[in-house]
């Protein structure tokens, strides 16, 4: 018992291990970058129609395939134009009998009005003559009118393109049947080209702003040109969730390809240099935001100013300055002086960019 008591007195105390916190940070930068962000998207034609026939009826031929060049009143398809022409000698033929009916009236007018001369008819008799003679020539106006109608209905079985392009869709084979002004060929119009790109509903107002908009080809990254936003869609796609933007694209841009990769870069710049933190960088204890900036392996409590919101980050006013280094992750869990390890060092806010 003796010989227990003296090891006991005899050993050391326990070592006390140093709490030292584990946290990420970021190393401040000031730059006047608000907005930085590109986008990917695809080169199509501004102008790209869905064309149908006026008429329905049967496909009997296809005169061109996807990537076909066109010329305006190039035929695309044809319909089967048996019924139409017969429709057309139809109204011919009510045609020719009104004109037989019209002149058979004048002629008899024509009659009657050598007998009123005379006073062999009264003038009662000669009045139900021109009023024949009037409705025999409206029911040949009407008749033409018909005629005229068949006619361009039978012309619409060819279907034509109305402008120089590309075909971009072919959606109707030969021996379907298709109804009046169903889209069957859709062509692209040669000239004017644009970027279709899809925004995140959270950087629409944010990129709508924007007046910096620089377009590259995936196919030539090292020449960039100047775009414009020509249109934002007020609606979400409903695939995506994303809203579709055209981008429009200068005539310099020769070698865009319709369908070609290309990406929209969005760039603005603020007044002053700011300086940037995620919301988890803030620290709030009795109605004060703070930050725990990193010194010599240790944090310590720094009182900051909020001067704004960009998105989800934050622009401080005062109390930090670029190059110092920011506790992003671990807020709560630090005290002044506590010693912490550095778990990796993210970029910069200010100078990222928003993908």
């Amino acid at each position: 018992m003796l010989f227990a008591a003296t090891l006991a007195g005899c050993s050391k105390p326990a070592e006390k291990v140093e709490d030292i916190r584990p946290v990420r940070v970021i190393k401040l930068a000031s730059n006047d970058i608000d907005v930085n962000a590109e986008f990917s998207g695809e080169v199509r034609a501004r102008v790209e129609s869905r064309l149908g026939f006026r008429v329905g009826g049967k496909i009997v031929a296809r005169k061109v395939d996807v990537g076909t060049l066109v010329k305006h009143g190039q035929v695309l398809m044809q319909l089967d134009p048996q019924d139409l022409k017969l429709s057309q000698a139809q109204a011919l033929a009510g045609l020719r009998a009104a004109e037989t009916n019209r002149d058979l009236a004048k002629a008899e007018l024509q009659r009657y009005q050598e007998l009123r001369s005379k006073s062999f008819v009264s003038q009662a008799v000669l009045d139900a003559k021109e009023s024949t003679y009037k409705a025999a020539q409206a029911n040949v106006d009407a008749s033409q009118a018909g005629y005229r109608g068949q006619s361009n209905q039978a012309g619409y079985a060819a279907l034509v393109s109305d402008v120089d392009g590309v075909v971009t869709s072919v959606d109707a084979e030969v021996g379907q049947v298709v109804t009046p002004g169903t889209p069957v060929v859709r062509v692209a119009k040669s000239g004017e080209k644009e970027i279709v790109i899809g925004l995140p509903e959270d950087k629409v107002e944010t990129l709508r702003r924007v007046q910096d908009v620089q377009v590259r080809l995936w196919a030539d990254p090292k020449k960039l040109v100047a775009g414009k936003i020509r249109e934002i869609s007020p609606v979400a796609d409903p695939a995506t969730r994303t809203y579709t933007v055209k981008v429009s694209i200068p005539d310099s841009l020769a070698e865009a390809k319709l369908g070609m990769t290309a990406v929209v870069q969005f760039a603005s710049k603020t007044a002053t240099p700011q300086i940037k933190v995620p919301l988890t960088a803030l620290f709030y204890e009795k109605s004060t935001t703070s930050v725990w900036v990193v010194e010599g392996g240790a944090v310590k409590l720094v009182p900051v100013s909020i001067a704004g919101a960009a998105g989800n980050e934050l622009v401080l006013g005062s109390g930090v300055k670029a190059g110092q280094t920011v506790v992003t992750a671990g807020v709560n869990l630090l005290k002044p002086g506590q010693k912490v390890k550095i778990l990796g060092e993210d970029l910069p806010v200010a100078a990222g960019a928003a993908k």
